[in-house]
Order: C-alpha cells, then structure tokens, then sequence
C-alpha cells in the first residue's frame, strides 16, 4: 500500500513549564523539588509519537515572541521536521502543577489568534502540497470564526476532497470540519455530545454517519470505552488496559498517532488499528510526559 506523506497542525501552541512539588498547598510559597520545560500542543503530540513509532511526519505551527522561540528550539532539539509560520502575538504559556498530595494541575496563559499573515502562510504552504496526503488539524484554533482564517478554512474544504483530512478539535473548528468529507474525526465523548447534542453514545456515534459526510469516527472517554465507526459497519466499543494513572495529558494524542501509524502506515483495518492503540495511549496515561513511555518490545 502507498503510505501517504502525514502532516499535523497545531493552531495553539504552548510553551509550558512543569513544577514539581513533594508536596503543595494553595494560598502558600513553595518551592519545587523539580522543573522542566518543553513545547505543548496536540499536533505536535501526535508528532512525538508518530516519530517513536517510526513514522515520518511534519509539525505546522505558529509561534511568537521570547516563548515561541523557546517552544521552536525544543522541537528542533526533539528532531521534529518543523514547518513554523510567524505568529502575529506571543506564543502562550502554561504551568503544569504535580504533587503527591493533588491531581495534576495544569494553569493556560490566554489564547491568541495566529493573525492574518501566519494564517495567509500556513493556507499557501498547505494549497503546495501535492494530493493525498493526511493532515491532521489538532487542538483549538483561537479567532476560528473570524475572517482572517478564511484563506486556511478554503484550502482546508479543498484539501479534504483532494487527500486525507483528519480532526481532532472542538467547539466551533469542529462544527466545521464535519461538514467536510473527513477521513477521520477523533475527539472526547463530552466533545461529541456537545456536537451532536445527545448522551446516546452508541446510537449517536450510529447516526452521525448518516448526519455528516464523514468517514470514520473514534470517540473516547477517558480510560473508559471507546466507540469507533467506518464508513462500512456499525459501531464497534473497545476497553482501554486499565492501568495506574499518573498523567492523561496527551493521551488521546498517543492514541491517534499510534491509530494513524497502524491504519496508513501498516495497513491495519480500521477497528484493528484503533485496538491496537489503545494500549500505548493507556501507557502514556501511566507515566508522566507525553509519548515518553518505553513501548513494548515488537519481539
């Protein structure tokens, strides 16, 4: 089979910075025991694992400032194939908060839209690339509504007729994009109610085929069910490994990376290559980081 060239879009990237407490209280100063940085953002997510499974793709971006400039010297030193357009505002910022003692907390800087220009640049250099191949628009895209993301909404209408468009967002980006002819739609159960508006899941992941032209939906739930439908048959719910959680941040990410490996890259029926991903998202969930975890061995 022929692999298409993949691509992810990232329209809010994150410059954040992790603490780590033994121990932390609201109301007080304390000092961490521990500090990181690195770039966030789902398309780039799905970027870091597709690069551990071998698979090649590139990272569309925008960035601005001082910590655009530190996300895009972190993903240059991660080895990722980077396509980033000039933001018209600086890039946000985020902390995320682990203790012993409380849930992982993460805090986010305000969104910003990536303004006309770097809109203008990302809609020409996706309007260059040549047919069938995937693109997966991941995460929000800030200012959706507003007309400077008309050059990129027409070249992504286009795009999804001339090759594979995948997405992974909510909200009004959402709405959109399922009145294209997507290849795939991969978002949360809260995100799919609030899209189709009924708490059915089975009987809604059902209808959705008929109510928009998209060709294949996987709905998760956390480390709950997971329902997944083709064009083809009807839906079909799988169970994640259960397993200990230490940190969902990117899971559904390392789901549709591995998802996206499996299916384009391997060949795998559709139904097939989301089981077989399952597990690596629940293992990105059992350890800290995102696409960190050691994979199992192919043996």
């Amino acid at each position: 089979m022929k692999v298409p060239a993949i691509h992810t879009l990232t329209g809010n990237l994150l410059a954040e910075h992790t603490f780590t407490f033994a121990r932390w209280e609201p109301g007080r100063t304390q000092r961490a025991t521990g500090a990181s940085f690195q770039a966030g953002g789902k398309g780039l997510n799905v970027s870091r694992m597709l690069r551990r499974l071998g698979v090649a793709s590139t990272t569309l971006t925008f960035a601005g400032g001082e910590p655009g400039a530190a996300c895009l010297g972190w993903m240059t030193r991660a080895g990722l194939d980077l396509q980033v357009f000039p933001a018209a505002h600086t890039t946000r910022t985020g902390l995320v908060v682990r203790s012993a003692n409380r849930a992982e907390t993460t805090f986010l800087g305000p969104d910003f839209s990536p303004g006309p220009d770097a809109l203008a640049e990302c809609a020409a250099w996706v309007a260059g690339r040549p047919d069938g191949e995937l693109l997966a628009v991941c995460g929000s895209l800030p200012g959706w509504e507003g007309p400077d993301y008309d050059p990129l909404r027409s070249e992504l209408a286009r795009w999804a007729r001339r090759g594979l468009l995948v997405a992974d967002t909510y909200g009004p980006p959402l709405a959109w994009m399922v009145s294209q002819p997507l290849a795939l739609v991969k978002i949360n159960v809260d995100e799919f109610r609030a899209l189709h508006g009924a708490d059915d899941t089975p009987g809604a992941v059902a209808a959705a085929r008929v109510r928009w032209p998209v060709q294949r939906w996987v709905i998760t739930s956390g480390p709950g069910e997971v329902w997944c439908q083709d064009a083809t048959g009807a839906p079909v719910r799988l169970t994640p490994p259960p397993v200990k959680e230490i940190s969902p941040t990117g899971s559904g990410d390392v789901l549709l990376a591995a998802l996206l490996a499996a299916w384009c890259c391997h060949g795998r029926s559709f139904a097939n290559a989301v089981a077989d991903a399952l597990p690596l998202a629940a293992a990105n969930a059992a350890h800290p980081g995102v696409a960190e975890f050691p994979l199992p061995d192919a043996s």
